[in-house]
């Protein structure tokens, strides 16, 4: 469950932000964020839905005063408190995943302590690991 993933090239990366409500934190979450992260791995993974791997992380207010041009912590965009990042093998394979009524429902009971969600898709263009 919280081993390392491997991210094939040519996977699309979908990338969830999630704000949540005021007084609502990530402890709050965690157990229907788990829910649904198990659903989906276990529901559309490998050939049955084109799940490859996943990661949730939470904000950690960490600014690169190195990797940011003309930003500040008080205007870096951070409008967001968690992020669900996913990969797959197609995005069409992922909408069809996240239209299905098992996902839905996961997604629902999470979504009620959430104020704004946004998914991005991208493509792969580029990955490479230490070989030292």
């Amino acid at each position: 469950m919280f081993g390392p993933v491997t991210i094939p090239y040519g996977s699309k990366l979908l990338f969830n932000t999630i704000k949540l409500k005021p007084g609502v934190t990530a402890d709050d979450v965690e157990e229907s964020l788990a829910e649904m992260c198990n659903v989906v791995k276990e529901t559309y993974g490998g050939e049955r839905g084109g799940f490859i791997a996943g990661q949730v992380f939470r904000c950690a207010g960490f600014l690169s005063a190195e990797g940011s041009l003309g930003a500040s912590a008080a205007d870096s965009g951070a409008d967001h408190d968690l992020v669900i990042a996913t990969y797959w093998r197609s995005f069409d394979q992922h909408e069809r995943s996240h239209a299905d009524a098992v996902f839905r429902e996961k997604f629902g009971k999470l979504a009620q302590h959430c104020s704004a969600t946004h998914e991005l898709g991208y493509e792969m263009l580029w990955q490479g690991a230490y070989e030292g």
